[in-house]
């Protein structure tokens, strides 16, 4: 059984970034002893829809928030998705990069956003989108399939990872109040239909023209809902019996009958 930590950060504008960091990564420091495993929303340390941070707070891999969240995963023994950042490479290129930390302080794997959200604003002009589909093996959550915000509406993404033996999915968030519900139902839906764990982290809080939602999420492969926040900033947790997923595949075999 593991023990997972959602951490749902209120990202109002009226927190600089860098007060944001330090109290966060506090926060995260707090979980050590209570879980196995922490998870952070998207893009936190400036908000989701912070668009003119992105430049001026995109950093590289190996730049200081990178470094820093992986200390304190060294330093507290905890596994530790990162929720995502404004990566910089290629010559100046942004991504919305998240990460997934070892507890040794290592990086295990690197994921750019794919889908990115605006409708020709925002992040979709302002970011470059990445190409590869990631699941990680070997994390306290099983073999887990990594994805952002907006990429919870193509659950060609999900089944993809399904297919490549995905027995969680995490993702971190930045999803807006006025479509809460279309949160809610589709990580439900992304969680019955690939009969996989659904680990769900999303942001509060004012955040340039929107109200970030809350609701964090636990679904289980059966499509229960384990633990869900509200729409301040808390932790929330939820215990995670990662064979499950293999238990209900072989007890409602749905995924064999597939055409397409």
């Amino acid at each position: 059984m593991t023990r997972v930590a959602l951490i749902q950060v209120d990202v109002s504008d009226s927190e600089s970034p860098e007060v944001r960091v330090k109290r966060v990564l506090d926060l995260v420091r707090d979980q050590e002893g209570k879980c196995d495993f922490v998870v952070l929303p998207e893009l936190w340390n400036v908000g989701a829809f912070n668009n003119e941070a992105l430049r001026p707070y995109a950093e590289t891999r190996d730049g200081a928030l990178v470094t820093a969240m992986c200390d304190v995963a060294r330093e507290t023994g905890l596994w530790l998705h990162g929720g995502s950042f404004v990566e910089l490479h290629d010559g100046g290129k942004l991504s919305n990069t998240s990460l997934l930390i070892r507890p040794d302080g290592t990086v295990a794997t690197f994921y750019r956003k794919i889908h990115l959200f605006g409708f020709d604003t925002g992040e979709a002009i302002m970011l470059d989108r990445g190409n590869d589909i990631i699941v990680e093996d070997a994390t306290p959550v099983g073999r887990a399939g990594i994805a952002t915000c907006y990429d919870l509406r193509f659950p060609e993404l999900f089944r993809a990872q399904c297919a490549d033996g995905a027995q969680s999915f995490v993702l971190c968030s930045g999803w807006p109040i006025p479509r809460i519900n279309h949160w809610r139902v589709l990580i439900q839906a992304r969680a019955i239909e690939n009969q996989a764990w659904f680990i769900a982290c999303n942001e509060v809080g004012q955040n340039g023209d929107y109200t970030l939602g809350g609701h964090s999420m636990v679904v289980n492969p059966k499509g229960d809902i384990i633990v869900e926040a509200g729409t301040s900033e808390e932790i929330v947790y939820a215990d995670i019996d990662v064979d499950l997923a293999d238990q209900w595949r072989k007890d409602f075999p749905i995924l064999r009958d597939r055409v397409l």
